[in-house]
C-alpha cells in the first residue's frame, strides 16, 4: 500500500485535529442550512497537513487524468490553497478564477492555451453550483476541464458537475432550505462561517 494514501478515518482525523469540524447552525454558500460545517481553511492552515491531503487526493485521481492535465484551476477564495497543493502534488500549473463582478473569470495574467486540459479543484462541494460556474469560466477562457476534484463532497455522491469528479472524502452531511429547518436547528442562531456573503 502507498504510504501517502489515506483512509476516511485518517482524513477525518486531520479535520478534527485542525478544529475544522464545527457543530451548530450554519448558512452554506449555497444558502442552505446545516448543523455541521467543514472549515477547510483551518485544515489547510498547516502546510504539512495541506500537502498530505493533496497528495492523497492526487493518488485517487485516475492515472489518465494525472497524465493529461496541464493545470489545476480553483475558485477563489476557498479553493486557492487546496488547488495550489494539488497542482504541486501533480507537478503542474496552478491558477484560479475569481468573481470581481459576480461571475467567475480568469484574471491576473493567467492564460490557457486553446483546449488546455485542466482539473477544477474545490475545497468543499455541496450543490455544485460554484463548481459549474467555475467550469463555465474555464471553458470561456479556452480551457477544457477534464476532471473535477475536492477535499470534501458534502453531497455524498449526488452532485453533478458535468465532468468526472473525485473527492478526497464523501460525507453525508444534512442540509436544508432556510424555510424548511428541523426544529432543533431553527432553535439555534445561524452563523455564516464561509467567505461569501449570505
Amino acid at each position: 500500500m502507498n504510504p501517502e494514501t489515506m483512509t476516511d478515518d485518517e482524513i477525518l482525523a486531520e479535520f478534527r485535529a485542525a478544529g475544522a469540524l464545527l457543530e451548530g447552525h450554519f448558512i452554506l454558500s449555497s444558502g442552505r442550512r446545516s448543523p455541521r460545517y467543514l472549515q477547510c481553511a483551518r485544515v489547510l492552515m498547516d502546510p504539512a497537513r495541506a500537502e498530505r491531503l493533496a497528495r492523497a487526493l492526487a493518488l485517487k485521481l485516475p492515472e489518465a487524468v494525472r497524465a493529461e492535465a496541464k493545470a489545476v484551476i480553483a475558485p477563489a477564495m476557498g479553493g486557492l490553497i487546496c488547488g495550489h497543493e494539488l497542482a504541486r502534488a501533480l507537478g503542474i500549473l496552478s491558477m484560479f478564477v475569481e468573481r470581481p463582478t459576480g461571475s467567475f473569470e480568469l484574471r491576473r495574467g493567467f492564460r490557457l492555451e486553446p483546449g488546455m486540459p485542466v482539473i477544477l479543484m474545490e475545497d468543499v462541494v455541496t450543490t455544485g453550483l460554484s463548481g459549474r460556474e467555475a467550469i463555465a469560466a474555464v471553458q470561456f477562457a479556452g480551457g477544457r476541464v477534464i476532471h473535477a476534484a475536492s477535499l470534501v463532497d458534502r453531497s455524498a455522491g449526488a452532485v453533478d458537475l458535468g465532468v468526472p469528479f473525485t473527492p478526497l472524502i464523501r460525507l453525508a452531511v444534512p442540509s436544508y432550505p432556510a424555510d424548511a429547518l428541523p426544529p432543533e436547528l431553527a432553535a439555534i442562531p445561524a452563523m455564516k462561517p464561509g467567505s461569501r456573503a449570505a
